[in-house]
C-alpha cells in the first residue's frame, strides 16, 4: 500500500523516534509499505517519521544511483534502532541533497564522508558496518529523520531565510507532487 508522505510542518518530522521490538505490531506489512511508497515517490531512503510513525525504521535503496556514485550499487537495506558513530572530523564537500518530505526544494549540504552504523535488520539480527561517499551521505540524511531534524537544517540562516517562502508553501500543502503527502496545514 502506497501511504502519504508526511510534509514539513507535520509535528512527527520534528519528534525524536523510539526503538522498537519483534513484537512491534504489523511491522513485516509496515516495511513493505514503506518500500512501495519509497519507490511511486522516486525516493532512495524512507524513514518512518515521514509517514507519519515516529519510530526507528528506515528503508534504503541506493542502487539507481550505483552509475554515480559506485558505493551505492547493491546499497539495498531495512534499518531498525540504528546507531550513528561519525568516523572523520570534518564534514565532506556539500554536495545537494532533496527529501520527499520537503518536494520541490534542494540545497547544497555538508555532511560526513565516513560512517559507521549499528543496526537491526528486518529479522532483528544485528549488523555493524561502515560507509564511504554518497551511501554515508544517505544514511545521515535517513538517520536525521530519526532524531527529528530535516536536510535544511543543516544549510546557513542566510539560505533558510531565502527558502523561507517555499517551506512555508510545503507546510501548507501548497506543493505539487506525483505522489500522496499529508500536509501540515491545508490552505482554505
Amino acid at each position: 500500500m502506497i501511504l502519504p508522505v508526511y510534509l514539513l510542518g507535520q509535528p512527527v518530522l520534528r519528534e525524536e523516534a523510539e526503538d522498537i521490538t519483534p513484537d512491534y505490531p504489523d511491522l513485516k506489512p509496515l516495511i513493505e509499505n514503506m518500500w512501495e511508497t519509497m519507490y511511486n515517490s522516486d525516493g532512495v531512503g524512507l524513514a518512518a517519521p515521514q509517514i507519519g510513525k515516529s519510530i526507528a525504521l528506515i528503508v534504503i535503496d541506493g542502487s539507481p544511483l550505483a552509475d554515480a556514485f559506485p558505493e551505492c550499487k547493491d546499497f539495498k537495506m531495512v534499518l531498525i534502532n540504528p546507531q550513528l558513530e561519525v568516523l572523520d572530523d570534518v564534514p565532506a564537500v556539500g554536495r545537494e541533497e532533496g527529501c520527499l518530505s520537503l518536494p520541490g526544494v534542494s540545497e547544497t549540504v555538508r555532511r560526513h564522508e565516513h560512517v559507521r552504523l549499528r543496526w537491526l535488520d528486518e529479522n532483528f539480527e544485528p549488523h555493524d558496518e561502515e560507509f564511504s561517499g554518497f551511501a554515508s551521505r544517505i544514511i545521515q540524511h535517513e538517520y536525521d529523520h530519526l532524531l527529528g531534524e530535516v536536510f535544511t537544517d543543516h544549510i546557513s540562516p542566510i539560505r533558510k531565510q531565502m527558502i523561507k517562502a517555499k517551506l512555508n508553501n510545503i507546510a501548507h500543502g501548497k506543493v505539487n507532487c506525483h505522489y500522496r503527502t499529508s500536509a501540515a496545514r491545508k490552505l482554505k
